[in-house]
């Protein structure tokens, strides 16, 4: 009989699909002796009520093995300990929290998860280093594995725009820094094509700006992969990430990447992206100009990328998973 390892999600809402984007790969390349399968929270991860309900529901969908994917740390408390393993995808929250919300986050979300589980893996060295940070946890209990690269990002030919670029910017949040690269791309001509609902306060930079863009709100799978294909270059100059998809996806597109200098980036990016300080818009938009007007520079990233993305072929991740499961 296959080994049966249930992925616990989140209630997902319409913005987000991160998570189940990355999880779906991993299940897709599983090996035979597996079989993975969903159970998705029966309420949204808000109030005590909601969680409490979560709570007692997880139990009730226990496999072989427990995996908890992510964001729902706190399922954890009545799983069997030793089956289960649980995924941290960064630390944000406690890194933005202070006094008593900082102690409840860390308590509830991240110090009683880790006494509550056989393993937990990190998306990267940098969240690793990140939760022994945090956590009096021994460090061989994590793990570190990378998001795969997503199966359905692959190459598209495309001549490189340098007169007007496409330039691709995913995500909106506080994070995703869309407002410095706004600044970073006053007087240069191209269209920036943004992913995620934009807030006033952003369209008005933009427009301050004089940038030419396009919002796209809940993009399909299908319609990500379209923008990745038809854009010139991506830039992600983040202020935090735990891992950083959208540079491995623009590389596997064959697409140059602009990305930050900090927390995972340049681990995820390798030698294959051009790096900036994403608290300096002039930062930002040196290195914008550098893959516009640098024909060689821009080709050798595109090149280091492709190589750079076998690194998170979801093969190989999906076999670290699969080692773990049979670990357990």
């Amino acid at each position: 009989m296959p080994l049966k390892v249930v992925h616990f999600h989140r209630k997902s809402g319409p913005t987000q699909f991160s998570l189940e984007r990355v999880f779906a790969t991993v299940r897709e390349h599983l090996p035979s002796d597996i079989k993975a399968v969903v159970a998705y929270c029966p309420r949204e991860s808000k109030g005590i009520l909601n969680r409490v309900i979560n709570i007692l529901w997880a139990p009730q969908h226990q496999g072989d093995i427990n995996h908890i994917t992510g964001d729902v740390h706190y399922l954890s408390y009545l799983l069997h300990k030793k089956r289960t393993i649980l995924t941290i995808h960064d630390c944000v929250s406690l890194e933005r929290s202070r006094g008593l919300k900082h102690w409840l986050l860390w308590f509830f979300w991240y110090w009683l998860p880790e006494k509550r589980c056989a393993k937990i893996t990190a998306i990267s060295e940098y969240t690793k280093r990140q939760l022994l940070s945090h956590l009096p946890c021994r460090p061989e209990k994590i793990e570190v594995v990378y998001d795969p690269a997503p199966q359905d990002c692959g190459f598209s030919s495309r001549p490189f725009n340098v007169k007007c670029p496409v330039i691709l910017q995913v995500g909106t949040v506080w994070n995703k820094n869309l407002e410095r690269v706004a600044v970073a791309l006053k007087g240069i001509p191209c269209r920036l094509e943004i992913v995620g609902r934009l807030k006033e306060e952003q369209r008005a930079i933009l427009e301050a700006n004089g940038i030419a863009y396009v919002n796209h709100v809940g993009v399909s799978d299908e319609e990500l992969l379209s923008l990745y294909q038809s854009c010139d270059l991506v830039v992600f100059a983040s202020t935090y990430e735990g891992f950083g998809l959208p540079i491995v996806e623009a590389q596997a597109a064959g697409r140059p990447a602009i990305t930050s200098n900090r927390c995972s980036m340049p681990e995820v990016a390798g030698d294959a992206a051009c790096l900036v300080d994403p608290e300096s818009a002039e930062s930002i938009r040196e290195g914008i100009l550098k893959v516009l007007n640098d024909e060689t520079y821009r080709e050798d990233l595109i090149h280091k990328g492709f190589e750079n993305v076998k690194r998170f072929a979801p093969e190989k991740i999906s076999a670290q998973y699969a080692a773990l499961y049979r670990a357990l």
